[in-house]
């Protein structure tokens, strides 16, 4: 059968996973009758969640006699770990592109990676039912984008289609009958090309491992395209590092290849297909699997450094174990040590003491998905506040910069604009109108600026503002740049918080807790008014008298409290501080739980 691989690349939301479940739809994957969830790649619970990619999956659809695997890509730049292995497995591309939009930041980084690969593109401008889509704006942004990003004369005569891909149709005029994606299965078949994996299948075997699962029955599974030569179930391989070093030799037990949305076994793999391989004990993403009697292995894709880091420790407040049921140094690790095996954008070192573990890795939303997985499993942490991973390069200290896009209503864009130009240190790149009363504004600005912006760039922005950001580059240190401005309420006593003593201290500042909740000596429950921390009594009561005057006895109104995500808490925390994530509960807390301690360790500072 006749193949094609290709990768759907797309900013997050533009309707990248909506479109792939159509293309399964309309190919026939599904039975007439058959149940299946909307979104139906999204199998991981927080990508349901949270609608956004986070694994690369890989999915098969036949047309016409024609096999295409079709690789989903995660959207954010966070996940890029994926994106650059998954790129080296495909043939050509399509760029998905929201027609009011435009190509935004994650889709210029993904776009990058798969034109230097020399991957052809063919451009979707979806969501042109819109009422302010504007698809030829994006068409020529598109093209743009990719002068800019390098590419040659044949990527720049790139087709384009126009799609809605909720409604289940694409059509090569904008204008056209709007009934299928005949066009675009037809588009894909003819553009790109098929792999030139399957002039060498009489060749010795060979293939990259990019992806790692495991199963439950069968074990360990390693997920590539085919490089060189067949493969049956029951042949001998072995497994090479990247320097070609012999890791082991191992039987293959299963051979899996992707049709619709399973994986079902096959007898024999080809070149230029892509396959799951079982049978292997060490083996893992970036190994080669191949023949005995090769001693070569082929290349693999460099990843892109992690530019910053966090802490993970055990959670050793005075409610520690209450919760969760894996909170030993040794469990901890062990889970950590598993995920940098699955996810080569994450690096984990051990701290002198073993008592916690430095995670580095792509951004804010990475970790905070790794920290959410661990809290669901029944772990308990504490982390610490994100650190900017710098460089030397020739005797200067760099730090990484990231390119920031926003868009923002015309009336909050100077409040914006002199937030991140002034005390982050940020470059003004690019000021122009967005249409609708908005103004989409672009800058270069350092990551460490903008740890901890976003709660601060909402509420500049009444709500109304979306900022997209990626890694740009490296640049020299900027110098000091402010953290958090405003001090914190510190629970000085251990207990349960009472709402009159709560009602009390509203005039100090927002609170973070609720009456009833758990407290003790050091842990954070509010935000205070003022740039100082305040030691506070969460737990003290009303005393009672046998006088009853009129009013004074009426029910206490409390202001709701502020409640932060997972990520805006790990955002929102100072170098002395860290987050508790249990699997009920996300607190916050001084890293001193000891007043004197506290005191102590402030006066060094």
């Amino acid at each position: 059968m006749d193949i094609r691989n290709i990768a759907i690349i797309a900013h997050v939301d533009h309707g990248k996973t909506t479109l792939v479940d159509e293309l399964l739809k309309q190919s026939g994957a599904f039975r007439e009758n058959q149940a299946v969830a909307e979104r139906a790649m999204d199998s991981n619970d927080i990508e349901r969640e949270r609608g956004i990619t986070i694994l690369a999956k890989a999915t098969s659809v036949e047309w016409n006699g024609t096999r295409i695997n079709i690789v989903d890509t995660p959207g954010h730049a966070d996940f890029g770990g994926e994106v650059e292995r998954i790129l080296s497995m495909v043939d050509g591309v399509v760029l998905l592109v929201d027609a009011a939009e435009g190509p935004m930041p994650q889709t210029k980084f993904v776009t990058s990676k798969a034109l230097a690969l020399g991957l052809k593109p063919i451009v979707v401008l979806n969501k042109v039912d819109k009422p302010d889509a504007e698809p030829d704006r994006a068409l020529d942004q598109c093209f743009d984008l990719f002068a800019n990003l390098g590419a040659n004369d044949e990527q720049l005569d790139f087709p384009h289609m126009y799609a809605s891909g909720r409604s289940g149709w694409c059509d090569a005029e904008l204008d056209g009958p709007r009934k299928d994606l005949t066009a675009l299965f037809e588009l894909i078949v003819n553009h790109v090309e098929a792999p030139k994996q399957i002039e060498k299948k009489d060749e010795p075997f060979s293939m990259i491992a990019t992806t790692l699962g495991a199963d439950p029955f069968i074990g360990r599974i390693l997920t590539g395209r085919v490089e060189t030569g067949t493969l049956k179930t029951g042949d001998t391989l072995k497994a090479l590092s990247r320097d070609g070093e012999k890791i082991e030799q191992f039987r293959v037990t299963k051979i899996l290849a992707f049709r619709g949305l399973a994986q079902s076994p096959i007898d024999e793999a080809i070149a230029g297909d892509i396959v799951s391989v079982a049978g292997m004990s060490t083996a893992t993403v970036a190994d080669t699997l191949c023949d005995p009697q090769v001693n070569e292995p082929l290349f693999a894709q460099p990843i892109d450094p992690p530019t910053i880091s966090v802490l993970f420790g055990i959670n050793d407040s005075p409610l520690a174990g209450r919760d969760g049921k894996k909170v030993q140094s040794r469990v901890i690790r062990d889970r950590l040590m598993k995920e940098a095996e699955t996810n080569v954008a994450i690096k984990i070192e051990d701290t002198p003491g073993g008592e916690a573990f430095i995670v580095s890795g792509r951004g804010e939303l990475q970790m905070g998905v790794l920290i959410e997985n661990m809290r669901r499993e029944g772990f308990e942490l504490s982390i610490s506040r994100p650190q900017v991973i710098f460089q030397e390069q020739d005797g200067v200290r760099m730090e990484p910069v990231e390119e920031v896009v926003i868009d923002v209503d015309d009336e909050y864009s100077g409040a914006v604009i002199e937030k991140i130009t002034g005390p982050r240190k940020g470059d003004l790149v690019e000021m122009s109108p967005g249409g609708a009363g908005k103004t989409r504004i672009v800058a270069h600005v350092p990551s460490r600026g903008l740890i901890g912006y976003h709660g601060e760039f909402l509420t500049d922005t009444r709500g109304s503002g979306i900022m997209n950001r990626i890694f740009h580059g490296w640049t020299e240190h900027k110098g000091p740049i402010a953290g958090r401005r405003q001090g914190v309420l510190i629970s000085m006593e251990n207990g349960t918080a009472v709402a009159y003593a709560l009602w009390n201290l509203e005039d100090r500042g927002k609170m973070f807790i609720n009456p009833q909740d758990p407290v003790y000596t050091g842990m954070i429950i509010g935000e205070h008014s003022r740039d100082n921390d305040l030691e506070v009594n969460p737990l003290k009561g009303k005393k009672l008298t046998n006088v009853r005057a009129s009013g004074s006895d009426e029910a206490v109104r409390l202001t709701p409290p502020v409640v932060m995500s997972l990520e805006q808490a790990i955002a929102y925390i100072d170098d002395d501080e860290l987050v508790e994530v249990t699997p009920n509960a996300v607190r916050l807390r001084k890293r001193y739980l000891d007043p004197h301690e506290r005191k102590r360790q402030s006066r060094s500072a």
